[in-house]
């Protein structure tokens, strides 16, 4: 029996960027059953000890010597190249690298506080200069049904290095963009290339890590791949402010150059098929010079285009739709939409703009640890009470507040934003902002790993899917955010956005929470 090669779905889970995990040692043992509890494979009692008395006395001695236990979940080979036996200081290396490569995929999408800037420089609207971010959010739904099957081919390594090199090729594009057109089209190559990360970081996390200990590592990349809007709105807006926005460009530029540096050294291959050598100059050669196809499989058309037919499974598509619209309106609408309003009621400055995403950055990262560790405690008390894991329904009990917080929290901004005098800022906008990106989270932590437990067949693709949902969804709002607040008003925006989240959102969970034992067979 072998346990070294990483089937697809299994390394796939956790795809989507967004699941929340407990960080407190004291919620240790449940971020191991809540990590089991969400992925594919389990490995029961008989077929562990199945695995251990299949392997060698050397095998054996192998891994006690490295581990100092052979109570190891999955089984590592015995091998040096095999990613479970590294040290830990190269685990987490590797780890910082792929996870500050998925926060660059959305960190450089944050332009908005330049968008003032942009729209007088090349002639354009401040409408049409924040295209040139939702155009990113619509490659990076699309990008990851590329990136994926070929990194599964040919390795994360390879992927990485290619990914580095040719963003910082359309960064220098971008800063030397004469026209709007041109612009668009190095920012949406740039968006195709930097995205592998935020693809397959989480691949990343299962092949590198124990069951047990990947949420609490996931949660590292997680948060990276959360604060790269806001906290690239919050930089940049300096950058823009003191040097010219198209510096932004040339400080990407040269942080991709950095990143494929560091790369080379640092940043083995983590997609490992095979099984044990016994030379350790051979380990090396296939950690880090092996730049050929690792995975003989044959590579189909199909493998691009199957996550979209998840489509066809309720217990996937109405979790995606109702994802879809929160993360509308608790993400892409407080990053792209609502800086542009307050610059334009106080009169900010690029400088001054990018400081208004502090409170994003707040309300994401208590959504993403406090909501997460009370999701987590939540689902594993209910396991321990019944003597099994609750059914998938159960997870979606925590959507509800997540739900009404972001509604909550876009009625504050939006309202406090009109009744703010002209000139004279006020924290209010803010403090909405930060409460609708932490109901956000919590959607997000609620949504996905139900989703997940309905298909666990089709792990990998069902994150695929949620993840392109909400991504195009994201970019055909801002077309008509605009309109919206022209028409209606601002104030009132708020009660159109909360009813199109009570509709699309809230609505369908309660539906599929009350049928989704029935559809799940569907």
């Amino acid at each position: 029996m072998s346990s070294n090669k990483r089937t697809e779905d299994q390394e796939e889970v956790l795809s989507i960027p967004s699941i929340p995990s407990p960080d407190s040692k004291d919620l240790s043992s449940l971020e191991k059953e809540d990590s089991e509890c969400i992925e594919k494979a389990e490995v029961s009692p008989s077929q562990f000890d199945d695995i251990l008395y299949s392997l060698s006395p050397s095998h054996r001695e192998y891994l006690f010597k490295r581990h100092g236990t052979l109570d190891l979940d999955p089984m590592p080979s015995a091998s040096d190249a095999d990613p479970y036996n590294w040290p830990m200081w190269k685990k987490l290396t590797n780890l910082l690298l792929v996870a500050f490569h998925a926060c660059m995929a959305t960190f450089a999408s944050s332009i908005a506080p330049a968008f003032g800037d942009i729209s007088i420089d090349l002639g354009v609207s401040v409408q049409r200069a924040s295209y040139l971010t939702t155009l990113q959010i619509a490659i990076l739904g699309g990008a990851p049904l590329f990136w994926r099957p070929l990194s599964h081919r040919y390795g994360r390594r390879p992927i990485f290095l290619l990914s580095t090199i040719l963003s910082l090729v359309c960064n220098v594009g971008c800063a030397k963009s004469p026209t709007y057109a041109s612009l668009a089209a190095c920012r949406a190559l740039a968006a195709f290339f930097i995205s592998p990360a935020a693809a397959i970081g989480s691949a990343v996390v299962v092949e590198t890590f124990f069951k047990k200990e990947r949420a609490r590592y996931l949660g590292i990349w997680t948060l990276m791949v959360t604060l790269g809007v806001p906290g690239g709105a919050l930089i940049f807006g300096f950058v823009a402010n003191r040097a010219g926005y198209r510096w932004i460009f040339w400080v990407t530029a040269i942080t991709n150059g950095v990143q494929f540096i560091l790369y080379i050294f640092f940043g083995p291959e983590t997609r490992y098929i095979g099984g044990s050598t016994e030379d350790s100059s051979s380990d090396f050669k296939t950690q880090y010079l092996s730049f050929r196809r690792i995975d003989p499989t044959p590579l189909t058309l199909w493998e691009f285009i199957q996550p979209l037919t998840m489509a066809k499974h309720p217990c996937v598509l109405i979790p995606a739709v109702a994802y879809a619209m929160v993360f509308l309106f608790g993400s892409v609408l407080i990053n792209v939409e609502v800086p542009q309003l307050l610059q334009e009621k106080f009169a900010l400055n690029t400088e001054q703009l990018g400081l208004q995403f502090i409170g994003i950055i707040i309300g994401t990262v208590l959504g993403e640890q406090i909501g997460g560790s009370i999701f987590d405690y939540w689902v594993n008390r209910r396991a321990r009470r019944i003597g099994k894991a609750p059914d998938p329904e159960f997870r979606l009990w925590l959507s509800y507040p997540g739900i009404v917080l972001t509604m909550v929290g876009l009625i504050v901004c939006l309202v406090c934003t009109q009744q703010a005098s002209e000139g004279h800022w006020t924290v209010t906008p803010i403090v909405g902002t930060g409460v609708a990106a932490f109901g956000n989270q919590v959607v997000t932590a609620a949504m996905v790993p139900y989703a997940v437990d309905c298909r666990p067949d089709d792990a990998g693709s069902v994150g695929v899917f949620i993840n392109f949902a909400r991504q195009i969804w994201g970019f055909l709002g801002p077309f008509w955010f605009s309109d919206m607040f022209a028409t209606v008003g601002v104030a009132a925006s708020s009660g159109v956005a909360s009813a199109m989240i009570f509709v699309c959102s809230l609505l369908p969970t309660i539906a599929v929470h009350a049928m989704g034992r029935k559809w799940v067979q569907y």
